[in-house]
């Protein structure tokens, strides 16, 4: 049988591994299975990506919806096998992994190595500190569920501590902060659809936080947000119309915004402008950008780009090996084969999707020996979640003959509709409908974020 190996099972891979799955893996009727389709990931479970921001807020538990792999991989098909790539040899085709440990530090999988015939490579981005100083060592990453649910328990602690702290000092006389500042202030340190979605998030869980009685500060007052932009605009990948509709929602949810400031550097309890200005800051989220994983660079010989990503043809294969194909924000793939247009597909969600559901094809026609088609990009526009507030984003495409501004409740219904697509995506349509179901009677009886 074929191998395909699939690294990475965020959006893009752990979609496209299930519908190989299903496709070729599976014992259908009598007939054999055509592949044989493994994916292979550093974590045991998947949570969808863009909804980690709402884990750091507390808005959403992880545990309720996270997936495990291996419980994916018997319904659908293929294998999974626990391990962060590597290595890769090329020419022996075999990918190495690493060893996992358990909690204590011990051996549970040892170094491994797969062999493939067909090898995709989707292990998505981290987050890009740009050396800034301090930036990494003082600050939240939001790249992992481990990241998020670290810092909002550091988040929850912080509100309880500033309440404590404000008690003594109004019962020894001296006050801690200059009047008129908040007791408590989260910086977010970028202003694209993480940075802005986290800051709408917080100002909703301060308030939660307040109205359960686990802090008495009051939630606009007491508790700073403040974004930290160095681009002229926050959202600066999206129309600036879209833009500025959301810098007007967010200054009604008392959420500060600096623009054209430059972070220098991260110290404790504060953030360092490039500007000269010095921000008080007693939790500091990066949010400014992303970069490729390290190690593509490492892989026997694949051509990277100055991100880091791989550099892959419009077919998603690799210049230098046709057995090896990218997918996702670790690929830098034209958007078009126009000349003199070199922009590259952008990070998004709606790509891996698109470039899952083409590879799902495409391979398809690998294993019948027929020519490979080539990867258009469609965008459909983007959508920004202010939580429970509102939302706002630009369609795109025929459906509306261009672009159209949204927001309220429709951008809102719009961009909750955007994860259930990716369930139904994974599971189908009816167990999607089941779950929306359950997830809401869960959220009936739970309390509006996660408490502790």
């Amino acid at each position: 049988m074929h191998r395909f190996i699939v690294v990475g099972g965020g959006a893009g891979g752990l979609e496209l591994a299930t519908r190989l799955g299903d496709r070729y893996g599976k014992r259908k009727r009598n007939r054999e299975p055509r592949a044989l389709v493994t994916l292979i990931d550093r974590y045991p479970t998947h949570i969808w990506k863009p909804l980690l921001h709402e884990v750091a807020a507390g808005s959403m538990d992880p545990f309720t919806q996270e997936l495990a792999y291996a419980a994916q991989a018997c319904w659908h098909g293929f294998e999974f096998q626990q391990g962060e790539l590597v290595g890769l040899d090329r020419a022996a085709k075999r990918v190495a992994l690493a060893p996992v440990l358990d909690d204590d530090g011990a051996d549970l999988l040892p170094l491994r190595e797969l062999e493939y015939d067909t090898l995709v490579i989707a292990i998505g981005s981290s987050t890009h500190f740009f050396g800034v100083q301090g930036a990494e060592e003082h600050s939240f990453a939001l790249d992992t569920v481990w990241q998020a649910e670290r810092f909002r328990k550091r988040l929850v602690a912080a509100c309880m501590r500033a309440e404590h702290q404000h008690q003594e000092t109004v019962e020894s006389g001296p006050v801690v902060s200059p009047p008129g500042e908040p007791r408590l202030q989260v910086a977010i340190v970028g202003a694209g659809a993480t940075g802005v979605e986290l800051a709408a998030q917080l100002r909703n869980t301060a308030q939660v936080l307040s109205a359960y009685g686990l802090h008495k500060l009051d939630p606009s007052r007491d508790i700073g947000i403040v974004v930290i932009e160095s681009g002229p605009r926050i959202l600066s990948a999206l129309p600036e119309r879209v833009s500025s509709a959301t810098s007007g929602l967010l200054g009604k949810l008392d959420v500060k915004l600096m623009t054209g400031e430059r972070v220098a550097e991260v110290a404790p309890g504060l953030v360092r402008t490039a500007g000269g200005k010095t921000v008080r800051a007693d939790l500091t989220v990066w949010a400014a950008g992303i970069k490729a994983p390290a190690v593509l660079a490492k892989l026997d010989g694949l051509p990277v780009t100055t991100l880091g990503q791989l550099a892959v043809r419009r077919t998603l294969q690799t210049h230098t090996d046709d057995d090896i194909f990218a997918l996702g924000d670790c690929a830098a793939c034209p958007c078009s084969g126009n000349e003199g247009n070199d922009r590259n597909v952008p990070p998004r969600a709606q790509a891996a999707h698109q470039q899952a559901s083409f590879l799902v094809r495409a391979l398809g026609y690998r294993l019948d020996g027929r020519q490979l088609p080539e990867f258009t990009y469609r965008d459909s526009g983007s959508l920004v979640s202010l939580g429970h507030f509102s939302a706002v984003g630009n369609l795109m495409g025929g459906l509306v003959g261009g672009s159209m501004l949204v927001e309220g409740l429709l951008a809102r219904f719009m961009y909750m509709s955007l994860y259930r697509l990716h369930i139904a995506g994974l599971h189908g349509y009816p167990r999607m409908a089941l779950d929306t179901v359950a997830h809401w009677l869960r959220r009936a009886t739970l309390p509006r974020v996660k408490l502790h």
